[in-house]
């Protein structure tokens, strides 16, 4: 029985140990220097890995005083990398929690099409009130609230990223029609869950 192995770059500012930031031959200041994320990519790529991987909290990860806090957003960053990449799967994580449903599949959708393929989504529900402050809320949802709007959230996204068939858009010059609205399907999803 043959078996496959999946191999992924996961992807900190620096580095993994908190003193990465310290090497002599380390840029302090890499964690915001798109092009830092570039060369990583393109060398997990050369590598033959699989696909390269950001993690994402809305909220400042710590302890600050000892090592560079993640700052950009990954699914921005993603964007950035796939014209410069060719093979390689690009992951985001991105929170249900803290995120509307339309906004996050738009931005997946976008970072598919601009790399032919290569999106993937790591989901999340953050926990932390820390993170809910960041959202005008005084506390996170229970676990059960966080995961039935994980689940809702997620039925949403699907149905918004299937709601065009594959051939909806004619793009015909002569009769002047782009797409077939028959072949577009509103999600029309009534909500049941709340942040």
């Amino acid at each position: 029985m043959a078996r496959t192995l999946t191999l992924n770059a996961f992807l900190l500012t620096t580095g993994h140990h908190e003193s990465s930031w310290r090497l002599p031959e380390s840029d302090p200041h890499a964690g915001t220097e798109v092009d830092h994320y570039i060369r990583l990519a393109q060398l997990a790529e050369k590598a033959k890995l699989d696909a390269i991987f950001f993690a994402d909290g809305p909220v400042l990860q710590g302890p600050v005083a000892q090592r560079p806090a993640g700052i950009l957003d990954p699914v921005t960053l993603l964007s950035a990398i796939a014209p410069v990449t060719k093979n390689i799967g690009l992951i985001a994580t991105a929170s249900t929690s803290y995120n509307d449903p339309y906004n996050l599949a738009r931005r997946f959708a976008t970072l598919d099409l601009i790399s032919n393929g290569r999106a993937g989504w790591n989901v999340v529900t953050t926990a932390g009130d820390a993170a809910a402050q960041n959202f005008s809320q005084q506390s996170q949802l229970d676990s059960s609230q966080r995961y039935a709007r994980a689940h809702e959230f997620l039925s949403v996204v699907k149905k918004l990223w299937n709601s065009w068939e594959p051939d909806a858009v004619i793009a015909d010059k002569a009769s002047g029609t782009w797409a077939d609205p028959a072949k577009i399907h509103p999600a029309a999803h009534v909500g049941s869950t709340s942040r």
